[in-house]
């Protein structure tokens, strides 16, 4: 990640980044993708919206160019720009905290909740609904197709890894979990999995089978395909992922199938910052995300390779605002 020159991106609170390769203060963030919704844009303003693996998957793409369309073809405001900045949900969370954007996407309940108390965000909705998945390579040196569910699929990964330390085997790769160790929700939600099982392999100063890689999840999915590794992954980054990626992994367990404990559920929720400098046009985002005909008909009908990717917003939880 690169810092930029003050006019072409946002501030970066100090620190906020240090994992993503921005070690100096005072740095810029430029956004990622700029949308017009097809428009000439005259007024150079700008909704700046922050997230992760919804801006690689391309849905925030689709929510931006419709809510333009909306806002336009509705006399709500003259075309302006949408523009998306990449960061996990502690990043997003704390680029909204310092204003730096005016609305983010993020997964984690009790970092948002907290966001609410502290009233750096001033309003929360329920966006949609991912899953998670645990893929691994097509080989299963921990045999965790053989499991009903997925603590039992990571006691497997965890007694296999310790085995696999131990003697290392020589007629098949050893068991190896990749972790996004990053303080995305990917990595809190695979950390609340092994401290369930009463495991915590971080604690270790190294460990031989927990590989500790912390990118974005795309990026972080083709590295588990290479080297031949278990890892946590989302639904809307499988199906947003290369052929080749995806080829070289297999899904063992996955959130929107058999998952009676909800272990694998990833509710996505939007929040408007306080220090919003466009509080018109946020809050008429997160009206529109929720609205049936409005962002939830994008998640609806919203594809890659042929399948939709998410599920829309329970409809008695999309006002989240309260504690």
């Amino acid at each position: 990640m690169q810092t930029v020159s003050r006019t072409d991106a946002i501030p970066v609170p100090d620190g906020l980044y240090l994992d993503s390769g921005i070690c100096v203060s005072n740095a810029y963030l430029r956004y990622q993708e700029r949308y017009n919704g097809g428009y000439d844009v005259t007024s150079g303003r700008s909704l700046r919206i922050a997230t992760g693996g919804s801006g690689q998957s391309g849905l925030i793409r689709a929510w931006a160019n419709e809510f333009i369309k909306f806002c336009v073809t509705n006399g709500v405001d003259e075309p302006f720009f949408v523009d998306w900045y990449l960061g996990d949900t502690t990043e997003s969370l704390g680029l909204l905290q310092d204003g730096s954007v005016d609305v983010a996407l993020t997964y984690n309940d009790a970092a948002e909740r907290q966001a609410l108390r502290n009233s750096s965000a001033v309003r929360r909705v329920y966006g949609f609904r991912d899953h998670f998945y645990l893929v691994g390579p097509t080989s299963d040196p921990a045999q965790t197709g053989k499991t009903t569910n997925v603590l039992d699929a990571f006691n497997r990964i965890v007694s296999s890894g310790n085995r696999d330390a131990l003697i290392p085997p020589d007629v098949r790769e050893p068991t190896r979990f990749l972790s996004r160790f990053d303080k995305s929700a990917t990595n809190i939600k695979e950390s609340q999995l092994f401290i369930t099982i009463g495991q915590v392999p971080w604690a270790l100063t190294y460990s031989k089978w927990y590989h500790q890689y912390p990118r974005f999840p795309l990026q972080a999915l083709e590295a588990a395909a290479s080297l031949k590794e278990y890892t946590l992954t989302d639904r809307g980054t499988w199906l947003s992922s290369k052929y080749h990626v995806r080829s070289e992994l297999r899904i063992y367990q996955r959130g929107d199938q058999n998952d009676p404990g909800g272990w694998l559920l990833n509710p996505a929720r939007v929040l408007m910052g306080a220090k919003a400098k466009e509080k018109k046009l946020a809050t008429y985002f997160l009206d529109w995300v929720i609205a049936p005909n409005g962002g939830q008909k994008v998640i609806r009908e919203f594809k890659k390779n042929g399948e939709v990717l998410y599920a829309p917003a329970p409809e008695n939880e999309l006002e989240l605002t309260n504690l």
